[in-house]
């Protein structure tokens, strides 16, 4: 199966440089996209962002949700930048883990990896029953990286998939593999 993982379309929030998780925010007026692809499935976040994405990219409503799709949770740094929280200790012990300890009142780095690959299986399982052989995953950048970083057959850092908004990579799943229990995708490309 081909599959393509789309990141959203630019918010006010990314404009700004700040840490959009839990926050439901619309995609910016007067954004565009090529369609790359013909999906027979589109799969996206619960979040507004992504099905405003999904929508202009390829004329339709999104076949499939996936609530483990949703964007890390920020806890106290949702919705500020960097130069809103640089004198915040919280802040700062953060930067130092990098990105490794939980955002303070916020989702911790290894449940959201956890939370996104699981939900990444259960999607990608639920596709091969349909027979499905090619889908669409318009979703956030942290979830293109938390998929990637765990199921690419090169492997590769969480940040090595850094993707900017309206960008992403496809990638092939081989269902037999797949089923046998391994489970990576293969031929990856950025978009």
């Amino acid at each position: 199966m081909r599959i393509w993982l789309i990141r959203h379309f630019r918010t006010q929030g990314n404009l700004e440089r700040r840490y959009i998780g839990r926050t439901d925010e619309p995609i910016l007026p007067g954004q565009t996209g090529n369609i790359l692809c013909c999906p027979e499935k589109i799969i996206t976040s619960p979040m507004l962002r992504c099905k405003q994405t999904a929508r202009l990219l390829f004329q339709k409503e999104p076949d499939l949700i996936c609530e483990n799709f949703r964007e890390k949770d920020f806890g106290r740094f949702e919705g500020k930048n960097y130069e809103e929280l640089k004198d915040d200790p919280g802040y700062q012990r953060w930067l130092d883990s990098n990105g490794t300890i939980p955002f303070p009142e916020g989702e911790g780095q290894e449940a959201f990896l956890e939370r996104t690959r699981h939900g990444f299986e259960q999607m990608m399982e639920h596709l091969m029953d349909l027979q499905c052989r090619e889908a669409a995953f318009v979703v956030h950048g942290g979830t293109i990286m938390a998929v990637l970083s765990a199921f690419s057959q090169t492997g590769g850092d969480f940040y090595d998939w850094q993707v900017s908004n309206g960008s992403g990579y496809s990638a092939i799943a081989e269902e037999e593999s797949w089923r046998q229990g391994k489970k990576q995708l293969t031929e990856i490309e950025k978009l």
